[in-house]
């Protein structure tokens, strides 16, 4: 197997020779990264359904953060993604980014207050179709265990469980159809992460692939694979 090409140069796209009899908002087939000549996992196999919630499980260094990144197009890979069956690559991932929300384990949410980093994925140009909506972000703070006068506060006196959720909202705010998580409710407490973990179960419309090195007290459905299962199609 020849080494992954540098992202935003080359993805590969080739079908495998095994048909597509269903069409999935996510479909990572044959997926493999290699770092210089180590290869950090090969031959993933992964498809959801809309709507579908899925938790993927695995040791630390083993690519569960690094397989989300490959389906946003900011890491390397050989094989092919398809996002709401159109493949990515370097003429689609711009657009298909349109369709993801990435919420990372420690989320950088710029500067100024927490309002304002609501507020500044909406100034973006990738986001003109889609309105702020300020009642559904006191909604989401009173749902997430968020007091309303933190909006006020500077993101750089946040917590981290606090961070997470706001990044968590921003993402939400944006209504996009796929949602990767990277172990983001690690940093919260108890009562939080329930909060957190029963509003995203309610989510029916909403695709969600959670990473989480402990699937104890954060999975969203019974959906849950070690990232070694989807060597073995298992997930598909």
């Amino acid at each position: 197997m020849g080494q992954a090409t540098p992202i935003l140069f080359l993805f590969s796209s080739e079908h495998s020779n095994r048909p597509m009899k269903n069409i999935f908002i996510l479909d990572v087939n044959n997926v493999s990264v290699i770092f210089g000549k180590v290869p950090l996992f090969s031959s993933l196999y992964l498809s959801m359904h809309a709507g579908e919630k899925v938790t993927l499980s695995g040791p630390s260094g083993s690519g569960k953060s690094t397989l989300l990144r490959c389906i946003i197009g900011f890491a390397p890979f050989s094989g092919a993604i398809h996002i709401d069956s159109e493949p990515l690559n370097t003429h689609t991932v711009w657009r298909l980014r349109r369709k993801v929300a990435y919420v990372d384990q420690e989320p950088d949410l710029g500067p100024g207050q927490v309002r304002e980093a609501l507020k500044r994925p909406f100034s973006y140009k990738a986001n003109h179709a889609v309105n702020f909506d300020p009642h559904r972000v006191d909604s989401l703070f009173e749902r997430f265990l968020l007091p309303q006068s933190l909006q006020s506060k500077e993101v750089r006196t946040l917590s981290g469980g606090e961070k997470q959720r706001v990044a968590l909202i921003a993402a939400l705010l944006l209504k996009r159809p796929l949602l990767l998580l990277d172990e983001a409710a690690s940093a919260l407490d108890a009562n939080s992460k329930h909060q957190v973990r029963e509003y995203l179960r309610e989510q029916s419309e909403l695709t969600i692939l959670s990473v989480s090195h402990d699937t104890r007290d954060f999975t969203l459905s019974n959906s849950v694979f070690n990232i070694e299962a989807l060597k073995k199609e298992e997930a598909r």
